[in-house]
């Protein structure tokens, strides 16, 4: 089983619209998934290769067992499994959100690994 905590990454303008609208909202009605996430262990590469030099950005640390079925893993850069949600995000499933801020070698800083574990 692949990690229940996954992160998304999106910019501070977007993500205090959807708290004001009380969910993240789909970008398009098409069945194509609309949050393209990442679980731990991918996002510094998500990071790095769709995002570098952003200093904009946002991370969503988002509890994947809420997601229910949802939430799909499919395969996606190197036949990787990557989650993707297929709903509005539900804020009650968002477990914290935080600035990901740019180090001096201008990649971003993540949070610890273990600040990303799912909790039991």
């Amino acid at each position: 089983m692949l990690l229940r905590r996954l992160g998304e990454l999106g910019a501070v303008e977007k993500w205090h619209e959807a708290v004001g609208a009380g969910r993240r909202r789909r970008v398009t009605r098409t069945p194509r998934p609309t949050r393209h996430s990442s679980t731990a262990a991918q996002l510094a590469e998500t990071a790095e290769k769709h995002f570098a030099a952003r200093d904009d950005l946002l991370l969503v640390a988002v509890d994947a067992e809420a997601l229910g079925a949802a939430l799909r893993y499919e395969p996606s850069r190197g036949g990787a499994l990557f989650p993707h949600l297929y709903a509005h995000l539900s804020l009650d499933a968002v477990r914290f959100v935080e600035p990901l801020p740019l180090g001096a070698d201008g990649k971003h800083r993540l949070p610890p690994a273990d600040r990303l574990q799912p909790h039991r």
